[in-house]
């Protein structure tokens, strides 16, 4: 019985550390008015046809904090690359000079940034949901088994961890939060 309840517990700490992971990558994709190459992953690029991730035709590099450069490795990508950038709704207004695309970063306004601390509030606010979410799954997994003939004390056990888990999971998501909110609010 006791494997059954140590699966549990392994499945879900599994599912809110994927939830941790998701919300990493999504905080990459709110900008803190610093050139980051990942402001570009979502971009996909019509590639002769299919649709591609900017990644796979293009290397993307900082020069410095305010400016990304989009070096294709076909010159013939300069402007399927420049209007993915545009239509992609990042914001960002590239320019080329026949080699590369570069994008400037414009600086963000007090209000723009206060948009982004609420952007990334709801992205860890999510995060959190999937953790309960993950919670409430184990805790009536442990109940099923609870009805199978599992002891109370090892139910009571088991739940215990399950919210130790959850706990932790939550005081990291609020961390990572804190952490996103200094970077956009700094200057």
């Amino acid at each position: 019985m006791t494997e059954e309840v140590e699966f549990e517990l392994d499945s879900a700490k599994e599912t809110m550390q994927k939830s941790l992971t998701r919300l990493e990558s999504e905080l990459t994709k709110i900008r803190a008015g610093k050139a980051n190459p990942s402001m570009l992953s979502s971009v996909k690029v019509d590639y002769y046809g299919a649709t591609t991730p900017l990644s796979q035709v293009a290397n993307v590099s900082t020069p410095d904090a305010k400016t990304l450069t989009v070096q294709p490795w076909e010159k013939g990508m300069i402007d399927p690359i420049s209007k993915a950038i545009i239509d992609s709704n990042l914001g960002l207004n590239p320019q080329n000079n026949g080699d590369v695309i570069i994008i400037s970063i414009p600086m963000l306004t007090e209000e723009r940034r206060r948009d982004l601390c609420k952007q990334a509030k709801a992205v860890g606010e999510d995060a959190k949901v999937g953790v309960r979410s993950a919670r409430k799954i184990a805790n009536d997994s442990i109940k099923g088994l609870k009805e199978e003939g599992l002891p109370e004390d090892a139910q009571k056990d088991a739940e215990t961890k399950i919210q130790d888990l959850t706990n932790s999971h939550v005081a990291r998501i609020d961390s990572i939060l804190i952490e996103k909110e200094k970077d956009i609010m700094t200057v």
